[in-house]
């Protein structure tokens, strides 16, 4: 049977997006949301911050969050189309 992934720690993912030459608040900033609404994505589920997070590190979202993108049966879940588009 595989390995369970484990979520990166907060840590992790604030000093990735350091090594970019990025912040938690300036990737908020940057999407026009207050500079530290993107901190819930670290505690609570929210696919598009989730996904904002990510693209500034450079990697997947299942990648960081596995528990929040596979299923218990290790099943891809499809949360970005959860995402509300305002168009």
């Amino acid at each position: 049977m595989g390995e369970t992934k484990q979520d990166w720690h907060q840590a992790d993912i604030i000093a990735a997006l350091r090594k970019k030459g990025t912040s938690l608040a300036a990737v908020s900033r940057e999407a026009g949301l207050c500079s530290t609404t993107l901190g819930n994505a670290l505690i609570r589920p929210w696919p598009k911050g989730e996904w904002l997070i990510s693209e500034a590190i450079g990697v997947t979202p299942d990648e960081i969050w596995p528990s929040r993108y596979y299923s218990s049966q290790g099943e891809l879940i499809d949360r970005q189309a959860k995402i509300r588009r305002v168009e």
